[in-house]
């Protein structure tokens, strides 16, 4: 599934974050950099989110 993200240049750095993930956020010294990084912010925040998914179904 892909999410899509949003990407701002500030005065150092790229700052990235996906707005239907609350929380998913990251940054890099170049847009490439901080695409890359949100791509394993996403992939584990969804990871986690399973992880509590699947615990809950324990309970």
């Amino acid at each position: 599934m892909r999410y899509p993200v949003k990407l701002k240049q500030t005065d150092e750095e790229y700052a990235v974050w996906c707005p239907y993930l609350p929380g998913c956020w990251s940054q890099g010294e170049t847009e490439g950099e901080a695409l890359e990084n949100i791509k394993d912010v996403i992939e584990s925040y969804l990871e986690y989110i399973e992880e509590l998914n699947s615990d809950s179904e324990l309970r």
